[in-house]
């Protein structure tokens, strides 16, 4: 009774901000368990996710030799790499497939501190209804809250590095042989655009993995926070 009695009272004494903190640190009913928790317990799944995937695109092949994340071409150069090849220059568009990989792996690094700070933003309703969703919850509100800020990170360091990884002069080529082709229509794509999205989903994709391997096998929740947290939604 006498807690009933200054939870009444304490709206006479603190602001909506301060109520909401104080609520966040009471355990949730049944659980034992305060959402600030719950919210810590994501962000650390989230973290261990970048740690762990995020870094792994960065090295070579990261994207190449990964079929989860692997970037093949656009449509409109779909049609550049087939007819490439059925005029025997197989090995330039084999490069070309390659080097957009190698673009994507060089630039991916940038994401990490973008990531970490979507994390943090996570609030006390969602971490709730994502704890409690399904098994990439928590990686489709990191993708919501950085697509955009990420992007547009990512698409200028994209732009260097497919200068660096010798991308931009492979495309060149490529495109300059084809458009020199009788009877086919001239193309002239936006590569730094494309392997910019492609990028980001296999960011995403890749966090996802750490995700569902978070919430569906226990010997994955390798801290005491992530086995209290995700025991909430077995």
């Amino acid at each position: 009774m006498k807690k009933f009695v200054t939870l009444i009272f304490l709206p006479l004494f603190f602001g909506c901000a301060e109520l909401q903190q104080i609520a966040d640190s009471l355990p949730q009913e049944g659980t034992g368990i305060s959402n600030a928790e719950v919210a810590a317990g994501l962000r650390q799944a989230l973290n261990f996710g970048i740690d762990k995937q995020v870094t792994k695109l960065t090295q070579e092949d990261g994207f190449f030799k990964n079929e989860l994340v692997r970037i093949g071409l656009p449509p409109e150069l779909q049609k550049v790499d087939q007819t490439l090849r059925d005029i025997g220059l197989s090995s330039l568009a084999d490069e070309g497939l390659r080097v957009l990989n190698r673009a994507a792996e060089d630039a991916v690094q940038e994401a990490t501190p973008i990531f970490v700070d979507a994390v943090k933003q996570i609030t006390f309703t969602d971490a709730k209804n994502i704890l409690l969703g399904d098994d990439i919850a928590a990686t489709t509100y990191l993708a919501n809250k950085t697509t955009e800020p990420l992007y547009s990170k990512f698409n200028p360091v994209i732009t260097n590095s497919l200068e660096k990884v010798g991308a931009t002069q492979v495309w060149t080529k490529i495109i300059e042989r084809y458009n020199a082709i009788p009877l086919t229509n001239n193309v002239n794509p936006d590569l730094a655009d494309y392997v910019t999205q492609q990028a980001l989903q296999g960011v995403y994709t890749m966090i996802a993995v750490e995700e569902k391997e978070i919430r569906n096998d226990f010997s994955a929740r390798t801290t005491n926070l992530l086995k209290r947290v995700f025991a909430l939604q077995d």
